[in-house]
């Protein structure tokens, strides 16, 4: 795996946490690409929805699910609710997600 500070992804048993900058208001849909700020390295998430009544963190979870080809259920919103850094949590993963997350963070 790569080293925690090159990476946007953290792995405790069989849970990912992904550190994740939204981009909200997005012309179009796409996972991919790093952002690095100043609580480190994080996939970017653009999204089309705009950054009102949670409809941004819903349509990054959603992005998030169909590039990792996971159930729905699987991936939640962990931290940053309010903001753009933002952590998302992916439960029950095997170990082809952490290389996928890995390309697209590379994209």
């Amino acid at each position: 795996m790569v080293p925690v500070a090159e990476s946007p992804v953290s792995r405790v048993g069989d849970q990912l946490t992904v550190a994740v900058r939204v981009k909200p208001g997005s012309s179009r849909i796409r996972v991919g690409g790093r952002y690095v700020g100043p609580h480190g390295p994080a996939l970017i998430v653009a999204v089309t929805a705009p950054p009102v009544d949670g409809r941004a963190n819903e349509a990054a979870r959603r992005a998030l699910v169909d590039a990792l080809g996971v159930r729905s259920a699987a991936v939640s919103l962990e931290a940053g609710a309010t903001g753009r850094n933002k952590t998302f949590r992916v439960d029950g993963v095997a170990a082809d997600i952490t290389r996928t997350l890995h390309r697209l963070r590379d994209e």
